[in-house]
């Protein structure tokens, strides 16, 4: 039987309460809250997110500092959110970004 899941690159933590991110598509700002978080995106959860294929420019806070990168929208879902790729960032923020997803991934 053959499965039709995505093979997921990083692994995907849930932030039950969720992290602030600020982002910006065509000029416009928002806040929203990620509710999911990996090495490669996160989950932001907002009411009109903008269409896939699109990019974002985001920055949001973790233990160490900020993280500020480019993005683009691989799913977007009306009344949802929106599955972002990471697709810039600085060496330093994924630093802290992969110090952070180590934390959170110990068992």
């Amino acid at each position: 039987m053959s499965s039709t899941k995505k093979a997921r690159r990083y692994a995907r933590v849930p932030l039950p309460k969720g992290t602030l991110v600020a982002w910006e598509h065509l000029g416009k700002r928002n806040v929203s809250t990620a509710n999911v978080l990996a090495l490669g995106g996160l989950f932001i959860t907002t009411p009109e997110p903008p269409p896939a294929g699109d990019t974002i420019k985001l920055v949001f806070e973790v233990p160490g500092g900020e993280i500020r990168a480019r993005a683009l929208i691989c799913d977007s879902q009306p009344g949802k959110g929106m599955g972002i790729q990471f697709t810039a960032m600085a060496q330093e923020a994924r630093a802290r970004l992969f110090r952070l997803m180590k934390t959170l991934t110990r068992v």
